[in-house]
């Protein structure tokens, strides 16, 4: 006898609802399996963080060799001429460093990329990022708690700011202003040593030039930027309890140097036989520049940030005054352009083609003259090299560099 057609139904809704189930049983089963097994489970996250390959990097560049005597130094503008040196000082002695810079285009970017991977292969990693990023600078003091900074970064040079006068107030100013907001937002608050410039003397005609003199009569842009962070300065120090140093460097030369620097340009057209441009002061005067070798310059930066003290601010109070200091970082002993170019001839073996013509009304000044004895007395910067030592060092740089840049081309 044939069954009835509702019981066949029966059974065939039965066997269907069975199929579902199992089938949502077996996907139940393997989604809770790939839950535990996955690191980046909600659980996993809480005991393990997970940070992206730079973030890591950075991190682990910013570890002294001993947590008890070494420091973590943020420097900003690493891949530049001074931040180069001063990070690989920093490093070799033992502190944790992280770099920062823009790369930009001001002179050719290829420089500053061999320095970058000059120091990631001394173990200190530099972060392609700008200094007015602000949400990339908060992100860095909170990978790491940076103890000091070492703010480096600027548009240097003083012509160029008859063509691009924004690029001085981005970076002088804007970006000086970033990173104190950062600074003092960070806690504990790090202690900061920046680069002011021997500019802010301008006009001033009193020689030598000692931190007590008058800096108000700026003959550049980039000077009156430069003048106009060292009043920043006094004020985030005075409102937010940041321990602050300014450094007023003197015409620093040395291998790495920069290429828009008097001293490399000749060597450059010297070498290739083109006439080198060398200008001359009101009646024939002599135009100098109180020439500082960078390795000089690096032991005054880090005397400087030796005896920085800490920041007074941390926590979004201030506990009491904190230290704010100005020092002239140079060689004391001001050069005529026209001694440099003969002691260039000497070493190079080169006779150079010089066109010499009146100083242009562009911002640079006739001299420059360092008094140190403040930075002797508090610092114990005690510059030991010589033109004519600093200038070879710097030849056998130059030679080595662009032989080797050329053989890589090649």
């Amino acid at each position: 006898m044939d069954k009835p057609i509702h019981t066949h139904r029966f059974r065939y809704r039965c066997s269907i609802t069975k199929l579902i189930f199992c089938w949502f049983t077996i996907l139940l089963a393997f989604f809770f399996f790939f839950l535990l097994k996955t690191p980046s489970s909600n659980a996993n996250r809480r005991v393990l963080p997970s940070l992206s390959t730079w973030e890591n990097v950075v991190v682990q560049s910013a570890k002294p060799r001993d947590n008890s005597t070494g420091h973590s130094v943020l420097v900003t503008g690493a891949a530049g001429f001074v931040g180069t040196h001063v990070s690989l000082a920093l490093k070799e002695r033992g502190d944790g460093v992280v770099g920062i810079d823009n790369f930009n285009k001001y002179y050719d970017p290829s420089l500053k990329r061999r320095r970058s991977d000059l120091l990631l292969r001394n173990g200190v990693f530099v972060l392609e990022a700008d200094i007015n990023d602000s949400e990339k600078l908060a992100k860095l003091f909170r990978l790491v708690k940076f103890t000091h900074v070492v703010h480096l970064a600027a548009q240097a040079g003083v012509r160029y700011a008859l063509k691009n006068p924004a690029s001085y107030v981005h970076s002088n100013i804007a970006g000086l202003v970033n990173v104190f907001e950062v600074c003092k937002s960070a806690n504990p608050q790090p202690s900061i040593v920046w680069a002011s410039s021997s500019s802010v003397y301008g006009l001033n005609s009193k020689v030598p030039f000692s931190e007590e003199d008058r800096a108000d009569q700026p003959a550049s842009l980039y000077a009156a930027t430069k003048k106009a962070g060292e009043e920043i300065a006094h004020a985030y120090n005075h409102i937010h309890g940041l321990s602050i140093t300014g450094l007023r460097f003197f015409t620093v030369y040395g291998p790495w140097g920069r290429p828009d620097m008097m001293y490399f340009f000749f060597t450059k057209n010297m070498l290739r036989g083109k006439p080198i441009v060398v200008f001359e002061g009101p009646d024939h005067g002599s135009v100098a520049r109180d020439f500082t070798y960078v390795d000089d310059v690096v032991k005054g930066c880090l005397a400087a940030l030796d005896t920085a003290e800490k920041s007074t601010g941390s926590g979004g109070r201030v506990e009491g005054p904190a230290q704010l200091r100005v020092f002239n970082l140079g060689n004391t002993l001001p050069v005529p352009v026209s001694e440099v170019v003969s002691i260039m001839e000497t070493l190079l073996r080169v006779k150079a083609k010089k066109v010499v013509m009146p100083m242009p009304r562009n911002g640079d000044v006739l001299f420059t003259h360092a008094n140190i004895s403040l930075a002797r007395r508090e610092l114990g910067y005690m510059p030991t090299t010589d033109l004519k030592t600093g200038l070879r060092k710097f030849l056998n740089w130059y030679l080595d560099y662009y032989s080797e840049s050329k053989r890589e081309s090649v």
